[in-house]
């Protein structure tokens, strides 16, 4: 767990609004709008999840994909609007790279559209070796 002033970063799932995420992915983001409440508690299940409290209020989410041993993905990650320009973004990224099951992992990936400046303070550059990254995306994936 993560804490600064009054922003909590945890990822215990039992406080997760699984509601709340649900219903941000799929009004305000371009990458889920099309996603099941079933498909989100699924993704929830099976992911390492970080949870952005202000006091009780979830303020954002991330989540994790990985074998813990290799490989990670990033993705659903969101600072709800009114708590976006103040490093929360920052923190919630320290806190996905710093988390002891992520520890010696050979790759991280993610998807953005509009963040680049963001994960690129940790590090993260286009791929190297396009050509080498292939994908099967289901029609109408972003």
């Amino acid at each position: 767990m993560t804490t600064s002033n009054e922003i909590r970063i945890s990822t215990e799932k039992d406080p997760l609004n699984v509601d709340a995420i649900h219903d941000f992915l799929v009004n305000e983001s371009y990458w889920a709008n099309n996603r099941t409440i079933e498909q989100t508690r699924t993704a929830i299940e099976n992911s390492i999840c970080f949870g952005v409290y202000y006091g009780k209020d979830l303020i954002g989410f991330a989540r994790v994909v990985s074998d813990r041993a290799t490989f990670a993905y990033i993705g659903d990650v969101f600072i709800v609007a009114a708590y976006r320009g103040k490093g929360i973004g920052k923190m919630l990224m320290d806190a996905i790279l710093e988390h002891r099951d992520l520890q010696g992992l050979r790759r991280w990936v993610l998807a953005t559209r509009d963040a680049h400046g963001l994960y690129a303070q940790f590090g993260f550059t286009e791929l190297k070796h396009p050509e080498r990254w292939m994908e099967l995306a289901a029609p109408g994936a972003y």
